[in-house]
């Protein structure tokens, strides 16, 4: 059996949901599908996902709701009569977004959860019809009473029980079109996962139902080694270990949802990124080993938005629980960290700046210097940090010296260095001005063309 999860741009408009008709038709192992929000049809379009960000921001301040829901509703619309199906359909969605802005708006959070979700609920809806028109058997499937997350506010993740419901998924005759993106709690709320968590839903399914075959398919041919929006024609990846894959994701490969490769990494479930506009090309294989090449680095990726708290004291490394106070303190703060580069007398600790405010980062040095009684604290923004990832890493010297090398060649200075345990990454915090030179000057580094 193969579960298949189909991005945004994927099911953006009635010509995207043809293909993927004309891909689930060609394979009868492909019984499961997740699907996203309509996404963007070019450029400058407004993912539906978006729309109803806005549509949950008026209802929540009194805007204009009636204006913003028909907008969701045309969208729906034009592909629903481009698709040759009637407004049948429409009207089940208008009811259902009209459902959804009239709930119970005490908890902001969960109300803007329980209209974002409209959108790929709404596209399962629509496009297991379609399917049916085109004598594709199909039906749609509700995560409702199947998959179970746990409770607001910690942060969303399936139970146990999601996977015991959601085993006997896809042994009809039918295939399965199943919303991705969210779940519901025992007592019925409804959650979501982080943006781009339809990819975790299409991993729990596959895991759920020990799928031979996880494909995610998007807009690329392959998962580039770089960001091929500024490095110009990156190398594919036709093949990368979990492990990699998730150190590049989590720091900025937009391509696949950081979270989604625990479910099927757990039990080998073999992942392959693939292109809904070119199906028969290859894809990049995601495994649990593969052998070596000649290159020690498989891709390079940016993030921004990062901050860093500095903290000093001298003789901090004798000091017993200076550390574990620090990241308390941190914790009490509901915030999490990301690296804690150290040196004798000092730590820093990186943390995502949307998780900031001027009120908590005062708290913070205030909490430290009192408690803690350091030296010097204080916090920097505006940080970038920079990933290299590959598996070749622990049997190749000097790497690290030629990373430095290549960034020192851009002019721009080294915030940060951290090495992770595993060593099949090496971080780099930078300026943020400075993320796209370093991107470059890296990749030109280790992925010029290997002479013999």
């Amino acid at each position: 059996m193969i579960v298949c999860k189909f991005g945004g741009t994927s099911v953006a408009n009635a010509e995207q949901i043809k293909k993927v008709a004309n891909i689930v038709k060609s394979n009868p192992d492909r019984k499961i599908i997740a699907v996203s929000a309509p996404g963007k049809r070019f450029g400058d379009d407004i993912k539906v996902t978006d729309l109803l960000i806005e549509l949950a921001d008026a209802a929540l301040n009194n805007g204009d709701v009636a204006g913003k829901l028909q907008i969701v509703v045309n969208r729906f619309k034009e592909i629903t009569h481009e698709l040759g199906l009637d407004d049948t359909i429409c009207d089940v969605i208008k009811n259902d977004l009209q459902e959804r802005v009239a709930s119970d708006k005490s908890n902001k959070t969960l109300f803007i959860d329980n209209i974002k979700a409209s959108g790929e609920d709404n596209n399962a809806k629509l496009i297991a019809e379609y399917f049916n028109s085109i004598g594709l058997r199909a039906k749609y499937v509700s995560p409702k009473e199947k998959l179970i997350l746990n409770d607001f506010p910690e942060r969303t993740l399936a139970l146990p029980e999601a996977y015991e419901n959601l085993k006997d998924l896809g042994k009809g005759n039918e295939i399965v079109v199943f919303p991705g993106f969210f779940g519901y709690t025992k007592n019925g709320t409804l959650r979501t996962f982080d943006r781009g968590g339809s990819d975790i839903t299409g991993s729990i399914l596959a895991a759920a139902v020990k799928a031979d075959l996880y494909e995610n398919f998007t807009d690329v041919d392959f998962v580039f080694s770089a960001n091929p929006k500024i490095v110009n024609n990156p190398v594919g990846i036709t093949e990368i270990t979990y492990r990699e894959m998730r150190e590049l994701s989590y720091s900025g490969f937009s391509v696949f949802h950081d979270e989604a490769l625990m479910p099927v990494y757990k039990l080998g479930i073999p992942v392959t990124v693939k292109n809904t506009n070119n199906p028969t090309a290859p894809g990049t294989k995601i495994v649990p080993t593969r052998p070596l090449t000649g290159r020690p680095v498989t891709g390079i990726s940016a993030d921004s938005g990062f901050s860093i708290l500095y903290v000093s004291k001298y003789l901090m490394n004798r000091e017993i629980g200076f550390g574990r106070k620090l990241l308390q303190i941190i914790e009490e703060e509901h915030i999490s960290y990301e690296h804690t580069p150290s040196g004798l007398d000092d730590i820093s600790v990186v943390i995502r700046s949307n998780q900031l405010t001027k009120e908590v980062e005062e708290r913070i040095v205030k909490r430290v210097k009192e408690e803690l009684h350091a030296d010097d604290v204080y916090f920097r923004h505006g940080l970038s940090l920079i990933v290299i990832v590959g598996e070749g890493m622990r049997n190749n010297t000097g790497l690290a010296a030629r990373a430095a090398s290549a960034i020192s060649r851009t002019g721009a200075n080294i915030e940060m260095i951290n090495q992770g345990s595993s060593e099949v990454s090496l971080v780099f915090g930078v300026l943020q001005q400075s993320e796209n030179p370093i991107l470059c000057a890296l990749y030109d580094e280790f992925f010029a063309p290997i002479t013999v």
